[in-house]
C-alpha cells in the first residue's frame, strides 16, 4: 500500500523535488502551495503514479493549517509523511534595518519558518494519534538549514528559525518515539533554487561556490533524496538526526 505524503512549499525547488522523489518511490503526495495554484498543478500533474492533489494554505494561519491538513487527510485517505519545507528568507541586517522593519522580518520569518512548522507537526499528529491503524509507522522530516550553525549576518531571523525548527524536530523525536513516529531534520546550504538564483549569478555566486571543497552548490534532488531515505520505514533509528547537506562548507 502506498504511503501518503504531505509536502509543504512544493510548488518548486526543494519541495518540488521532494515530491517527486517520494512519488517515484511509490508514495502519494499532498502538494502544498500558498499563492501559485499553476505551478503546483503542474508539479502534481508530472508526478509518477496517481492520486496526487495540489492543496492551497497561507501557514501562518492556524486555522489554514488545520485546514490543509483535513484535506490532505480526505483526498489521500490520510498522512504517514509529513515534510516542512515551506520557508521565507529576507534581507534585514540589523546595522541598516529600521525597526519598523526589523520587527516586521522576524515576525514575518518565525511566523512561516517556524510556528507553522509546529502547527502543522501538532495536526499531523493528531491524525496519526488518531486514526484507527495507529500512528506507527509515521515520519516527519523538517528542511532547515546550514545557517543555523554558521550564523545568517544579514537574515538572522532566518537562521534563528532554522535552529529553532531542528530543536523542534529533536524535541518531537523524543516525544513522538514511543508512539512509533519517527522525526528528523536536513541542515542544507546553498541549494540551487530560484531562491537563489539572482545571487548566485552575481559575483557573489563564484565565492558561495568555493565555500565547498566540490565547488559547487546543492541540486534540489541532492537534498530530496535525503528526505526521501529519512521518510522511509527503513529510517526509523535516524529520528532526532540532523542531517548536515553542506557539501562539507561547514563543519561541525
Amino acid at each position: 500500500m502506498p504511503r501518503r505524503a504531505l509536502v509543504t512549499g512544493a510548488a518548486r525547488g526543494i519541495g518540488a523535488a521532494v515530491a517527486a522523489a517520494l512519488a517515484a518511490r511509490g508514495d502519494v503526495v499532498a502538494v502544498h502551495y500558498r499563492t501559485d495554484p499553476g505551478r503546483a498543478a503542474e508539479v502534481a500533474a508530472a508526478l509518477p503514479g496517481a492520486g496526487h492533489v495540489a492543496l492551497q494554505a497561507d501557514l501562518t494561519d492556524p486555522d489554514q493549517v488545520w485546514a490543509l491538513v483535513a484535506d490532505a487527510v480526505a483526498a489521500l485517505g490520510g498522512v504517514d509523511v509529513l515534510v516542512v519545507n515551506a520557508g521565507i528568507y529576507g534581507d534585514h541586517p540589523i546595522a541598516t534595518t529600521s525597526y519598523a522593519d526589523w520587527q516586521a522580518q522576524w515576525t514575518a520569518i518565525l511566523q512561516t519558518n517556524l510556528v507553522a512548522a509546529a502547527n502543522l507537526a501538532w495536526c499531523v499528529t493528531r491524525h496519526l494519534l488518531d486514526r484507527p491503524e495507529g500512528p506507527r509507522g509515521g515520519r516527519m522530516v523538517m528542511v532547515g538549514s546550514r545557517g543555523a550553525y554558521r550564523g545568517e549576518p544579514r537574515v538572522p531571523a532566518y537562521g534563528a528559525s532554522k535552529a529553532g525548527l531542528h530543536a523542534l524536530a529533536q524535541s518531537l523525536a523524543v516525544e513522538l518515539a514511543p508512539h512509533g513516529i519517527a522525526v528528523a531534520a536536513v541542515a542544507p546550504g546553498y541549494v540551487a533554487t530560484e531562491m537563489v538564483a539572482d545571487v548566485m549569478a552575481s559575483p557573489e555566486g563564484e565565492t558561495i561556490r568555493a565555500q565547498s571543497p566540490f565547488g559547487r552548490v546543492a541540486e534540489p534532488e541532492e537534498i530530496a533524496g535525503a528526505v526521501a531515505w529519512l521518510t522511509s520505514p527503513e529510517a526509523e533509528w535516524a529520528s532526532g538526526t540532523v542531517l548536515d547537506l553542506n557539501g562539507a562548507s561547514y563543519l561541525r
